[in-house]
């Protein structure tokens, strides 16, 4: 690897981070807990100058490090350049609450709640399960009305979240929303609709391949190597300048065309970021839009969201298709009560219900293999988790703790932003999974 690779490629850490696959987080065996690491407590980013030790500054690649990711995911446009996801200018379309005393009988009896964590005989509260977890922000929808809200760390009723790889989950909604109205062929191949991917190996890939991640791809995201691919992609995609010397790919699509092969396209789920933002290209490519546009005019503009949101982009002002988007948490709970609704919201259809339909079937569950042992026997289709269980319930996911999760036997819409300070979600499942399906319960019950 070339000095300027290398030099780029620290520059670019910070960058990386916001793939949702990595924080300095992992080398710490016993981080502050979620009381002790709020940035209020903290002190990041407060005062007129802040403290110089209380700063959080770009380039420096700590920004996304715990416990400093606690105060960033509030603030990622401060560090990245973003591209913005209109609403439009038309007045917000209110939630509907319960009366203000049901809504605080509601809180204290969830708060209350409790279930046992995977693999544990002891009971959790729901309420300690929200510190467990490092939760920003919840909010839960029952029958089209919120019975539940809260908000901790950096997030404020008006503020904005990275979501993370449940941008993925965006991108994958477009596509198959393009799929079902017939703008896109998933069966044809990529180098079909993208000739410029050239050798690449996603070339000889379908569409659907790549929507679900069962292509043959080569793609490392392994963070103990220092050759990973993960660190040539992120010094690609880093909106920094490139050193003098840097030969490398510059931008998400440069790199798509370079990517060899590795196993064959069609025969395993493989969760490789990398095939988000090929999605991203070919919907763009179809559309002749990009993803912000796309975003913006199926569903931010026709939501009644309260916000815009916004998506980091890299030095060529691409959108990143694989985890770019912070936005509301109150305009997440509208996105994931339009997929309960199979595609309409506030009497107007957005697509059609055979969107939701395909995506909550789920995908080939003998592909998806035994990589997420606390996400169970699931499937992966349109870039969305699939749980299959009792309730049939699905999830858009991304790490540190984000979830859009959709259950339509409780007719259940939960979201959940955090900044936990590992990045797997497989050390936040064990007590998330089993707390929805308490909560649905509940609801269910009452």
């Amino acid at each position: 690897m070339s000095s300027s690779t290398s030099n780029l490629i620290a520059m670019a850490t910070g960058v990386v981070m916001t793939l949702g696959t990595a924080t300095g987080a992992l080398s710490q065996s016993a981080p502050l807990s979620a009381q002790e690491s709020d940035p209020k407590v903290m002190g990041w980013m407060q005062g007129f100058p802040p403290p110089e030790d209380k700063i959080i500054t770009q380039p420096d690649s700590v920004y996304f490090s715990f416990p400093r990711l606690r105060w960033s995911v509030c603030h990622l446009r401060e560090f990245l350049p973003t591209e913005e996801i209109s609403r439009g200018l038309g007045a917000p379309i209110p939630l509907h609450y319960p009366s203000p005393s049901d809504f605080a009988d509601l809180r204290t009896q969830i708060d209350a709640l409790t279930f046992k964590p995977q693999n544990s005989n002891d009971d959790m509260t729901w309420e300690d399960s929200l510190y467990a977890n490092y939760t920003d922000g919840m909010l839960i929808m029952h029958k089209g009305e919120v019975v539940y809200e809260r908000y901790f760390g950096c997030l404020e009723e008006d503020g904005k979240h990275a979501i993370m790889s449940m941008t993925k989950s965006f991108t994958g909604l477009l596509a198959e929303i393009m799929v079902v109205e017939g703008a896109l062929d998933d069966t044809a191949l990529v180098r079909d609709v993208i000739p410029e991917i050239g050798d690449s190996a996603f070339a000889t890939a379908t569409v659907r391949q790549v929507m679900d991640m069962t292509t043959g791809v080569k793609y490392s995201e392994n963070y103990a190597d220092p050759n990973a691919d993960i660190w040539l992609y992120s010094a690609a995609a880093s909106p920094l300048p490139k050193p003098e010397g840097y030969d490398g790919p510059n931008g998400y699509w440069e790199y798509l065309q370079q990517v060899a092969p590795e196993g064959n396209h069609g025969d395993e789920f493989h969760y490789k970021t990398i095939n988000s933002d090929m999605l991203g290209w070919i919907i763009s490519r179809v559309s002749g839009k990009s993803v912000t546009e796309l975003a913006s005019e199926r569903l931010w503009r026709r939501l009644g969201v309260e916000q815009d949101a916004y998506q980091t982009v890299d030095g060529k002002g691409v959108p990143f298709a694989g985890g770019g988007i912070t936005a509301g948490l109150r305009d997440l709970g509208r996105l994931g009560q339009l997929m309960l609704n199979h595609g309409e919201l506030n009497g107007e259809r957005l697509f059609p219900a055979e969107v939701v339909d395909k995506i909550s079937a789920g995908g080939d569950r003998s592909k998806f293999g035994d990589g997420f042992p606390t996400f169970g026997a699931g499937s992966y289709t349109s870039q969305w988790w699939v749980t299959h269980n009792d309730h049939g319930a699905y999830a858009a996911r991304g790490v540190h703790g984000q979830t859009i999760y959709v259950d339509p036997t409780a007719e259940m819409v939960l979201v959940r932003l955090a900044s936990f300070p590992q990045a797997q979600n497989g050390f936040i499942d064990p007590t998330s999974l089993p707390a929805y399906q308490a909560v649905a319960e509940y609801l269910m019950a009452r």
